[in-house]
């Protein structure tokens, strides 16, 4: 069912002397845009992985029905969130933080040059990639949903997916399999237009009452700061005014919704900027859209909360925030 309705924001800001009123009139409509657990023509967002590893996992991602490039990518941030340096205490190592044991035995020569180097990208992506396929292969026969159970055997071991007939009642798994099922939607380059968000217009409102405030780098809005925010701060606090916790960091933002087009975007879309257009790690700015070309941001020392435009050189994508995508973000990456 598709559903219309029209968003009217009247928009009144002061700031540094300069005093105007906006009229923003957008139409909503809402369509599903849901992504498919595993297999389908999945194609990677924008920047959504750096660049030096995009075409190895777009690659290694259509290895078998199971895995999709979006969700290879999901992994991957998951993990490490793309470092591979990246070493927990448990000992797991690198991009796709394998443990040694399972490296020794999955770990496999992705980039024919003569070893298996789990500090390697080039091999390590496509071990993950295929391992991920070995566990699908373990569990073909169980019931449900084949990438459902390839996670939770990722999770819980194989075993224990052909012994429930499933994804197993572990709370732990069970919250694996959607985190990286949803975290997916952040990674696909959307087939159709996305749901816009419920919590748009209340973000919005939040933000627009900031409208005149000082900047500050590093601000949260608490009152030890006197209310000011940085970039990021000010987009957190909004969704945070409507019950959605965002991560700190503008380029961890990126990861909390699907991607929607300039042309679908909505009042409510977090928008980023980068001088750096392949690559999402590298966002270092984030406004919240209203419509009409403009978003409300806070955007340098000396400045104000304000009005500012969107379409500049540096503009590199949007993302709807949702519920469920952020609560799939790691905590850190």
């Amino acid at each position: 069912m598709t559903v219309r309705k029209a968003w009217v924001v009247a928009i009144a800001a002061v700031g540094g002397g300069l005093s105007f009123v906006m009229v923003l009139v957008v139409g909503v409509y809402l369509v599903a845009g849901n992504l498919a657990g595993g297999g389908g023509a999945i194609t990677l967002a924008k920047g959504a992985v750096p660049a030096a590893y995009q075409t190895l996992v777009q690659k290694w991602g259509n290895l078998c029905t199971a895995i999709n490039p979006a969700l290879l990518a999901a992994q991957l941030y998951q993990e490490s969130g793309f470092n591979p340096t990246a070493q927990s205490p448990a000992a797991a190592q690198g991009i796709a933080q394998f443990i040694p044991g399972t490296w020794a035995t999955h770990g496999i020569d992705g980039d024919g040059d003569g070893d298996r180097d789990v500090w390697d990208p080039n091999d390590a992506i496509p071990s993950a990639a295929s391992y991920d396929c070995e566990l699908a292969s373990y569990v073909k026969d169980a019931p449900g949903d084949p990438t459902h159970n390839m996670l939770a055997a990722y999770n819980a071991g194989a075993y224990a997916v052909i012994k429930y007939g499933g994804v197993p009642p572990y709370k732990e798994t069970q919250n694996y399999v959607k985190t990286i099922t949803t975290l997916q939607a952040s990674f696909a380059a959307p087939v159709t237009r996305v749901d816009p968000s419920k919590q748009a217009a209340a973000a919005i409102s939040y933000a627009q009452d900031k409208l005149g405030t000082p900047y500050l780098w590093g601000g949260n809005g608490t009152a030890d700061q006197g209310g000011r925010f940085d970039c990021s701060g000010l987009t957190k606090a909004a969704y945070e005014s409507v019950g959605i916790t965002l991560p700190r960091v503008a380029n961890d933002q990126w990861n909390a919704g699907p991607h929607p087009a300039r042309e679908e975007l909505m009042p409510g879309d977090l928008v980023f900027f980068s001088d750096d257009l392949t690559n999402s790690r590298t966002i270092r700015h984030v406004g919240i859209y209203v419509g009409g070309g403009y978003m409300i941001d806070a955007p340098r020392t000396g400045a104000v909360i304000r009005f500012d435009p969107i379409d500049t050189p540096d503009y590199f994508g949007a993302t709807r925030v949702t519920e469920d995508g952020a609560k799939a973000l790691p905590t850190t990456v």
